[in-house]
């Protein structure tokens, strides 16, 4: 991931960076309102360390 300075924005303006915010928000509030079983911490770092494992370089 690129190291940005923190006053520069990774957006090309302001009303792109506030539609991502919005996404990002709407995304956030849609998952905690499901209803949807919840899935243990431990179960999704398993996977995804399963996942990294198969793209892992020789």
């Amino acid at each position: 991931m690129a190291k940005l300075a923190p006053i520069v924005s990774e957006f090309a303006s302001t009303e792109e960076e506030a539609a991502h915010d919005a996404w990002v928000r709407a995304k956030v509030e849609k998952a905690l309102a499901s209803t949807a079983p919840r899935i243990p911490h431990a179960e999704v770092m398993a996977e995804m360390q399963a996942i990294l494992d198969r793209h892992k370089e020789p």
